[in-house]
């Protein structure tokens, strides 16, 4: 491919030739990069291959996301993260690669970070360094700036699929088995409070989304999130708030707390909070008691039991409870826990799905309903296994009974 220096040389010129680049319309300045392309290409004899590629990166440049618009653009990339205006690493088919692009300039990438953050009305600057938005295809953005950012500007961006991922492709990817998708999907239906647990990159956002295509059409559904990111389509009553962040004044913040208080007015059948990470832990679980079963929730954490003491945690930094009283309406308001995993050779899998019971001796008990076993290591390192029966039975099943589905999800879990 050219150059980087001849795609600056060509950019520079362009700036110099278009004194209102910003004023132009777009098909305005597509000619004058064609037209400038084509003038370099005769001198040095390009490729139409390289003549379009070039034409692309030189526009992108302008009116899109510079480097990055390619590697948003390839659907095989799934994470791109940028180190500074000189480092780009992508994630593909679960591998991480460094590529051989980068800004002309560090004033570059702040720009093109100014344009991501200003299209979701939030901000990002040396006194609020740190900001988390989404592209408009609904791709996660995490910015950090210096000096928290010692090498300069971070960007880490989570892509998602045009079509969002149902339980037959997870099937598929043996990231869980038909099974345990069939128990779940009962749970669901009959209106089962669900908490999905998993460390980073495990798949908890998009596992969510395919639980929430479980619930039934004919409900009310409010998702709350930080950065919208569900794509929920098989609800027609839906409704997706966003939190927002303070102003460059510090007025105006909206909190995921705040949001679940403000739900709870608008009639929701559930209650669907994309992550939990604080106080609003304290919130989540009332609204659970409250009335709004067949919630659903994720938060972050290296296992089941991890994931208990992380709710007890948040609701501890926004309430003066006792630890007790705290475990007695975590183990009221959630009855099944769900965790993920990134294993060893990256693949993404449901390794339990968990019961949570009573409390005894003041400890939360948890009954264990599927399991992954590890049965063996592929040639190239790839971890074989399956999502298994525990054979503990589900003990809270009046929900299945009212639903009129209690026959058909015991017999899931009989056949251990």
């Amino acid at each position: 491919m050219v150059d980087d220096k001849v795609i600056r040389e060509l950019i520079s010129r362009l700036r110099e030739t278009l004194d209102l680049m910003h004023s132009i319309p777009n098909d305005k300045l597509m000619e004058h990069v064609e037209n400038a392309v084509f003038e370099y290409a005769q001198e040095h004899s390009l490729k139409s291959a390289e003549m379009k590629w070039l034409v692309d990166r030189i526009y992108h440049s302008f009116r899109g996301y510079d480097v990055l618009q390619p590697l948003i653009e390839d659907k095989s990339i799934t994470e791109i993260m940028v180190n500074s205006h000189k480092e780009v690493f992508i994630e593909r088919n679960g591998k991480v690669s460094q590529m051989e692009v980068e800004f002309e300039s560090q004033q570059k990438l702040e720009d093109i970070i100014q344009a991501i953050v200003s299209k979701v009305d939030r901000v990002v600057n040396e006194s609020s360094p740190i900001v988390d938005a989404r592209l408009q295809d609904g791709s996660r953005v995490n910015v950090v700036l210096p000096p928290i950012a010692l090498k300069g500007p971070v960007i880490t961006i989570r892509k998602f699929p045009e079509r969002p991922l149902m339980i037959e492709d997870l099937i598929a990817y043996e990231a869980i088995t038909q099974e345990a998708a069939d128990f779940l999907n009962n749970l669901v239906k009959a209106k089962y409070n669900i908490f999905i647990g998993g460390g980073t990159g495990s798949g908890k956002t998009t596992f969510l989304n395919v639980l929430s295509n479980f619930i039934p059409p004919n409900e009310r559904i409010i998702t709350l999130e930080d950065s919208a990111e569900l794509q929920i389509h098989k609800i027609p009553n839906l409704v997706s708030l966003e939190t927002r962040n303070a102003n460059t004044e510090g007025k105006g913040e909206i909190s995921i707390r705040e949001l679940i208080k403000t739900s709870l007015r608008m009639r929701p059948n559930r209650i669907i909070v994309g992550e939990v990470r604080g106080a609003e832990a304290l919130d989540m679980l009332q609204a659970m008691n409250t009335g709004h079963d067949g919630s659903l929730s994720t938060g972050h954490a290296n296992s089941t039991t991890d994931m208990l003491s992380r709710l007890e945690t948040m609701v501890l930094s926004g309430a003066n409870l006792p630890v007790e009283v705290i475990r007695k309406q975590i183990s009221s308001a959630i009855e099944i826990m769900v965790h993920l995993s990134r294993l060893r050779d990256h693949s993404r899998k449901v390794v339990s799905i968990s019961e949570l019971l009573d409390l005894e001796n003041g400890e939360i008990q948890v009954n264990p309903l599927f399991e992954f076993v590890e049965e063996e290591e592929g040639p190239k390192g790839e971890v074989i296994g399956r999502l298994k029966p525990t054979g503990n039975k589900l003990q809270s099943v009046a929900k299945l009974k009212q639903a009129g589905i209690y026959e058909e999800t015991i017999k899931v879990g009989e056949t251990n």
